[in-house]
């Protein structure tokens, strides 16, 4: 069952050096987690990476001086198929739905002038959130729904397939059939902690139209789609039939469509907008402009200040970041920092915004290989000086060709029911292995650091040949992780 990335994995900011400000030069300067010192950096081309990682499409758009200044799409919207993604395909957001909506949702309270400290089941109508021994002192409010510190259960939602049965809201907040998720409830006192809940966000999708009266797509529509901009953008699931050449499929399984294109998603406002990098880009903006309480935003100043502030610490293992309403929130004056990602069925996105530099960026992708965006990032953060973790420092060996031809062959071991297999080649640079695995029909790129030790370029994981205590001293095996996660693939 695919569920939303944790917010753990959300885009860490970090200070980068700054070069020339170019942002078409991102497309062909990806960059790998792991630098190696006193080495000439290695580019990588996105298309190119798009192709190792099995990503059919892809869009990004650059935010510069609160402008989009730059605009593409690559590849295309079906594996196999010949119709290119460009800036007005459409892709399903995942989790960035959420940001969008709350946004939506305060301008809502704010035009009906109702507090965000408002317990939730005061305004539903529809339906109501059991009381428990959790909710005794503490209630869920609605700052909580949108903190993620309500106590709630369900973190997010698998979706359901194209032409099946679909629950009502109310069916899917009680886990009532046909909802194929538990009931969201207080496992939590409200208050206590920070935990992501999209059963949560859900209450609140309730709360919205149980107050405005109106259908969920056509509520945001007016209350947020509209004046920020964002002209392609829909909550409508499932997307309606005559705009479905408008989309991208998404790819949950290897260079596999989802049947009939992408799951409905009736937590609409959790996971549900179809939409653009450049409309999100133009959301990101349009908030922005109304932290800085410049024309152009979309709240008022004080309640973007609000959903842009620091509301609520994550304490591990859930991380150690900050929530504001409805988004992550980091960094503070020049550098303050919101963000969020996105995965649903065979799709996912990424988003982060400085509101006081007007610069972000903004990924989406009809696949699952998540790690190329953190190569986006990363190229981005050199051209930037923020948008990603600093790159794993690491100190190479030079090692021959001949050397490295000692570890070429087939590595197998068996885990568990499954058989890991790697075939291990000296990569066309001549100086690095090429480990290829034929589950994920990719090549992982590892350096030498020392005698028989290598580093993976992609992630900085240590792989380690070991050899047979005989006079030939030749390669046995291959090991790599720690502890538990330890695996040794023998030599063929």
């Amino acid at each position: 069952m695919s569920l939303i990335r944790t917010v753990a994995s959300l885009v860490v900011i970090a200070t980068a050096s700054v070069g020339a400000q170019n942002p078409a030069a991102i497309e062909h300067h990806l960059r790998y987690g792991v630098r190696l010192a006193g080495q000439p950096d290695i580019d990588l081309d996105l298309v190119e990476r798009m192709r190792s990682y099995h990503v059919p499409g892809l869009s990004i758009a650059v935010i510069e001086n609160y402008r989009v200044v730059f605009a593409k799409g690559y590849g295309v919207t079906e594996f196999g198929g010949t119709k290119p993604v460009d800036t007005t395909t459409l892709f399903l957001a995942g989790s960035i739905s959420k940001p969008i909506f709350a946004s939506g949702f305060l301008r809502l309270l704010e035009d009906r002038k109702i507090s965000l400290d408002t317990t939730a089941n005061a305004l539903l109508k529809s339906w109501h959130l059991p009381d428990s021994r959790f909710t005794e002192r503490e209630k869920v409010t609605l700052r909580r729904l949108l903190t993620h510190s309500a106590g709630l259960t369900v973190w997010g939602f698998p979706g359901y397939a194209l032409g099946g049965s679909v629950p009502t809201v109310p069916q899917l907040l009680d886990g009532a059939p046909p909802a194929n998720t538990p009931a969201v409830r207080n496992d939590t006192t409200p208050g206590a902690r920070w935990l992501y809940s999209g059963g949560g966000m859900t209450i609140a999708q309730l709360v919205s139209t149980d107050v405005s009266g109106e259908e969920f797509p056509t509520l945001m529509h007016r209350l947020m789609l509209q004046p920020a901009g964002m002209a392609r953008s829909t909550y409508e699931n499932p997307l309606p039939v005559n705009r479905r050449s408008e989309a991208a499929s998404g790819h949950e399984r290897l260079d596999t469509p989802v049947p009939g294109g992408f799951h409905v998603y009736p937590e609409m406002a959790a996971a549900g907008l179809w939409t653009t990098a450049s409309d999100l880009a133009r959301w990101a903006i349009a908030l922005s402009r109304s932290y800085r309480g410049e024309p152009g935003g979309v709240l008022s100043t004080s309640m973007a200040k609000q959903m842009v502030s620091k509301q609520m610490h994550q304490q591990p293992p859930y991380g150690n970041g900050y929530w504001g309403l409805g988004i992550a929130v980091s960094g503070d004056g020049d550098s303050l920092a919101f963000s969020h990602n996105g995965r649903d069925e065979g799709f996912v996105a990424d988003m982060f915004m400085r509101p006081n530099s007007g610069r972000g960026l903004v990924i989406m992708i009809n696949g699952v290989a998540g790690g190329i965006l953190g190569e986006i990032e990363r190229a981005f953060a050199e051209e930037y000086g923020f948008g990603a973790p600093p790159r794993i420092p690491r100190t190479g060996i030079a090692m021959s060709k001949a050397k490295l031809g000692e570890y070429a062959g087939h590595y197998m071991a068996v885990v568990n029911t499954d058989t890991l297999r790697f075939d291990v080649s000296v990569a066309a640079d001549g100086q690095t292995l090429a480990l290829y695995n034929p589950a994920a029909r990719r090549s992982l790129p590892i350096a030498p650091v020392g005698a028989d030790t290598f580093v993976g370029l992609e992630g900085g994981g240590a792989w380690e040949f070991e050899r047979s205590a005989d006079a030939n001293g030749s390669v046995r095996s291959l090991a790599t992780g720690t502890g538990p996660n330890r695996r040794v693939l023998i030599r063929q």
